[in-house]
Formats: C-alpha cells, structure tokens, sequence
C-alpha cells in the first residue's frame, strides 16, 4: 500500500542501519543481505568481509554516500 507522502523511488531500508550491520556485522555480510544484495552477502561470508578490510570500508561508505541502493534499485533512506 502505497501512502502519499511516501516517496516510491526511496528503499524502505535505512543506509544508518546498512552501515553500522556492516561495520559490526559485515564479516558475516549482514548489511549486505539487509539491503537484499544476496550474492555480494555470500562473498563476504565466505571471505570473512575481505578479512575485515572490505566490511569496514563498505559500512563507511554506506554511512557516506548518498547513492547507496537496495537491491531493486533504490536508494537507501537516510
């Protein structure tokens, strides 16, 4: 159901929430499949979050950046 304030081109996922499972939890690519990008989650299990270095780097930038998506497309709420 769509409300009329709410913008459709906007994910329902929030970039914060993105961002700090990635920092905390981005070993285990929890903030990738938090944002629906399944197979970028799966690399990131099985290579521990690029041994930490790719999980820290990803939260960054999902804290940052304005254009992260969600996997159909749109942008992450902020």
């Amino acid at each position: 159901m769509a409300y009329p304030n709410q913008n459709p081109e906007l994910s329902d996922k929030s970039k914060i929430v993105a961002g700090v499972l990635q920092i905390l939890l981005g070993g285990l690519g929890i903030g990738r499949f938090y944002t629906g990008h399944i197979g970028m989650g799966i690399a990131q299990l099985l290579t521990c979050g690029g041994f930490g270095i790719w999980a820290l780097i990803d939260g960054i930038i999902f804290l940052v950046s304005d254009d992260r998506t969600d996997a159909q497309g749109r942008k992450l709420r902020g």
